[in-house]
């Protein structure tokens, strides 16, 4: 847990470069573009109406689920993993593309996947937001459990940043591993419950699939916005997605320490 610790202290050293950097990284991805960073919300809409089209149009007939509109159940499930798939996946990355620049001086390089994931999560937050205000123009009004929000937010981060420290240290030293990445993302997006409804499944079918870390938040967020559940009324699972996130946490800490010193020998 020293490992974690002095990971954690490291990022509290430095929380104000952490932002800023997060920040000019945010302006400079789309400052050649005419747009802007409008593309950070234009291309999730277009992305958003593909799959409505597809499998709610073209595959579910616009049949809801239960009282629920597909689209809005879409939604609820999609928006959560557009944060989190593709952050993911470019967080990995993170060491790897500037190592090569921080290393020539005295940077903390264990923020780097952090910087990422705060800089993709000001568009999450708005999309949210946005996501909300469509729920109520649709009759769909916030519930108590809406408050949970906090929750999943939090165990959303802790979780990313846990996968995301093992992750790049794992891609840095091992190339391949960036690719076999974006392969398990793309996997994983079909076995989350985001396009599909998990009740259909058979309840073996359903366990094994709940193995998945993912699926434990994007149902969550779903709950939350549709009302249909308290985080702590299946203790079981959260256990087992807070056992596991730790255990990652844990893992990518000691490899990350371990391997530091040496990132710039792997470019």
């Amino acid at each position: 847990m020293n490992l974690v610790s002095q990971i954690i202290k490291e990022h509290i050293n430095n929380i104000r470069l952490i932002f800023l950097m997060a920040k000019y990284n945010t302006k400079s991805k789309y400052q050649m573009h005419y747009l802007g960073a409008f593309w950070q919300f234009l291309l999730p809409i277009i992305q958003i109406g593909i799959y409505w089209f597809v499998f709610g149009i073209g595959i579910r007939g616009g049949a809801p689920v239960g009282e629920v509109p597909y689209f809005i159940w879409l939604l609820t499930g999609l928006v959560p993993w557009m944060f989190i798939g593709p952050t993911i996946t470019q967080a990995a990355n993170s060491v790897y593309a500037k190592i090569s620049l921080v290393s020539k001086m005295k940077f903390p390089v264990s923020i780097l996947p952090t910087i990422t994931i705060v800089g993709n999560s000001i568009n999450f937050i708005v999309m949210l937001i946005i996501l909300q205000l469509l729920l109520l123009l649709n009759g769909l009004y916030p519930t108590d459990q809406l408050w949970q929000i906090a929750y999943y937010l939090v165990a959303t981060g802790v979780f990313m940043f846990s996968v995301s420290l093992l992750f790049s240290t794992l891609s840095t030293i091992v190339r391949d591993f960036q690719n076999m990445i974006q392969s398990f993302i793309r996997m994983l997006f079909f076995l989350t419950p985001i396009l599909w409804d998990p009740s259909r499944l058979p309840e073996h079918f359903h366990n094994i699939l709940k193995l998945n870390p993912i699926y434990y938040l994007v149902v969550g967020y779903r709950k939350t916005f549709l009302g249909q559940g308290w985080f702590f009324q299946d203790l079981t699972y959260t256990f087992y997605f807070w056992s596991l996130t730790l255990f990652i946490l844990f893992i990518g800490s000691m490899m990350h320490m371990k391997f530091r010193d040496k990132f710039i020998d792997y470019i």
